[in-house]
C-alpha cells in the first residue's frame, strides 16, 4: 500500500522518538563525520595542533602512540557496548516476565538508553574515522587534536556509563515503569485532545450518515491501526465528495480483507482513490503510543494483574497501578474529548471516526482489577478511593453517577471474600462517594459536563 509523505513523517517522527534506529544511528554518524572532518582540517591547517597542550598529549610526533590510542578507545568502547547491553537485554527479559512483555516498548523509548548507545557508537565511529588519518608514512601526521578529542569522548563514555548504570537501576524498578507509562499515556491524550475543558454550545450540525450508494473499503492488510491522518481522510473525502466512516478504533486489529472504511456514494471512489484513502491509516505489526490512549491503559492494567495474581502476590504494585490509572482518568476529564465527526465544509459531515468514551475507558482501566482483586482489601480500598478522587474532579453528574455504579460493583464483588472489617471500611469510602454525588444533585445548577 502507498503511503503519503505526511503519514510517513508522522512515523518518522515518531521513530526519532523513541527507538533504536534513528537517534543512536544519527549520533554515531555525527560524530563519526566529526573526528573524519577534524583530521582533514588539522591536516590543512597545522597551527591547530600547536593549540593543544603538551601536558595533554606530550607525543606530537609520534604516529604509533596516536594510533594505539585511538584503537584502544574503539577497541574498549565495543567491549563496553557489548558487555553492558547484553546485561541490559537480560534485565530487560527478567522485566518484562515480572511484569509484562509490553514494557519493552517504553525502554525501548527511553531517551538515556538510545543517547548511551549512540555515544558509544559514536566514540567508535570517531577513533575509526580519525585512524587512517594517523601515518608514519610517506610523510608523518598526527591529528594531535583529534587525538585529544578521542580522549575527551573516551572520559565522556565513561561518566555516561556510570549515570546509564544508575539510571537503568532506577528505570527497572516498578514504580517507575508505571509512572512513566502514565506520563507517555498523558503526552497522548493532549496531542489527541489538545484544548482544555469547557462547555461548549449544543452541536446543531447534522451527523446523519448519507448512505446512499454505501460502499466498503477493504483492509489489504492485518495488523494494529496505529495512526489515522485525520486531516488528509477529511481532505480527500471534501475532493472526492462523499463521507467517509473508519470501521474500527485506532489499537483495534484489522484482519486483511475486513471492512476498513465505508464510504457513502462509493460510485465517486476509483480504485486509485481507495489506496490513497487507505495510506492515509498507519497498520503494523504492534500497536504504539501514537493516538493510542487504550495501550498505555492496557500496559498499566497487565502489570497490576501479574501483581494480584497468587503466583505474585504483589499488592502494593497493584496499588501503584490504581494510582497512576486514576492519574489517566483525571486528565481524560480535564480535556475536550474528540467528537469523531468532522466537516468540511461546517455543516457538511465528511468523516467519522470511532473513539472510545469515558466509560470504555473507566471499564479498561478498573473492570479487570477489580473482578481478580474481589479477596484482596488493599487493592479494593484503593479502588474505591480512586473513583472517590475521580468523582472529585468533574461535575457531570453522568460520569459522577457511572462511578458510583463501579463503587457498588466493587462492594458487591467483595462481599463474601473479605472480612467484615475490611467490608465495613470498603462500605464507609462507599458512602463518602455517594455523599459526594447526592450534594452535587443537589447543588447543581447547570447541564452535564460532558
Amino acid at each position: 500500500m502507498a503511503r503519503t509523505l505526511p503519514l510517513l513523517s508522522a512515523s518518522a517522527l515518531y521513530a526519532l522518538r523513541g527507538g533504536f534506529l534513528v537517534r543512536p544511528f544519527v549520533i554515531a554518524l555525527a560524530l563519526g563525520a566529526a573526528g573524519a572532518l577534524l583530521t582533514e582540517l588539522e591536516e590543512r591547517v597545522p597551527a591547530i595542533s600547536a593549540l593543544v597542550p603538551s601536558v595533554l598529549f606530550p607525543s606530537h610526533d609520534d604516529p604509533p602512540v596516536a594510533q594505539a590510542i585511538l584503537t584502544d578507545i574503539a577497541t574498549s568502547i565495543m567491549t563496553v557496548v557489548s558487555i553492558v547491553f547484553a546485561i541490559l537485554l537480560m534485565t530487560l527479559t527478567l522485566a518484562s516476565t515480572q511484569f509484562s512483555p509490553r514494557i519493552l516498548i517504553s525502554f525501548i523509548r527511553d531517551r538515556v538508553t538510545q543517547w548511551t548507545l549512540g555515544i558509544f557508537l559514536g566514540t567508535f565511529s570517531y577513533c575509526i574515522a580519525a585512524l587512517p588519518a594517523t601515518r608514519s608514512l610517506p610523510q608523518p601526521f598526527v591529528p594531535v587534536a583529534t587525538v585529544t578529542g578521542a580522549m575527551v569522548l573516551a572520559m565522556v563514555s565513561v561518566g555516561w556509563l556510570i549515570y546509564f548504570i544508575h539510571h537503568i537501576s532506577n528505570a527497572i524498578g516498578v514504580n517507575h515503569i508505571v509512572d512513566r507509562i502514565r506520563r507517555e499515556t498523558e503526552l497522548v491524550i493532549d496531542e489527541l485532545m489538545p484544548e482544555k475543558w469547557r462547555a461548549l454550545p449544543a452541536d446543531t450540525a447534522d451527523r446523519a450518515w448519507p448512505d446512499a450508494g454505501e460502499t466498503v473499503i477493504r483492509s489489504r492488510f492485518s495488523g494494529y491501526i496505529r495512526f489515522v491522518q485525520i486531516e488528509r481522510l477529511r481532505s480527500l473525502a471534501a475532493a472526492y465528495r462523499v463521507c467517509l466512516r473508519v470501521e474500527r478504533r485506532v489499537g483495534h486489529f484489522v484482519p486483511e480483507g475486513v471492512a476498513l472504511i465505508r464510504v457513502s456514494r462509493g460510485d465517486r471512489v476509483t480504485p486509485e482513490r481507495a489506496l490513497r484513502l487507505l495510506a492515509a491509516i498507519d497498520i503494523g505489526p504492534t500497536r504504539t503510543m501514537q493516538q493510542d490512549v487504550e495501550f498505555g491503559i492496557v500496559q498499566i492494567v497487565d502489570i497490576a494483574l501479574r501483581a494480584i495474581s497468587p503466583a505474585v502476590n504483589d499488592p502494593t504494585t497493584a496499588i501503584s497501578c490504581v494510582d497512576q490509572l486514576s492519574c489517566i482518568l483525571i486528565r481524560w476529564l480535564g480535556r475536550l474529548p474528540p467528537s469523531g465527526h468532522y466537516y468540511h465544509p461546517p455543516h457538511v459531515l465528511r468523516l467519522v471516526v470511532p473513539w472510545i468514551d469515558f466509560t470504555g475507558l473507566l471499564d479498561l482501566a478498573f473492570e479487570q482489577i477489580r473482578h481478580y482483586a474481589v479477596a484482596d482489601a488493599a487493592v479494593s480500598l484503593r479502588l474505591m478511593r480512586a473513583l472517590g478522587d475521580i468523582a472529585s474532579t468533574t461535575d457531570a453528574l453522568p460520569i459522577r453517577h457511572a462511578l458510583e455504579t463501579r463503587g457498588r460493583q466493587v462492594l458487591e464483588g467483595c462481599t463474601g471474600h473479605l472480612q467484615n472489617g475490611d467490608l465495613a471500611r470498603l462500605t464507609q469510602r462507599l458512602a463518602r462517594l455517594e455523599a459526594g454525588i447526592a450534594q452535587e444533585d443537589r447543588v447543581r445548577d447547570g447541564g452535564p459536563r460532558h
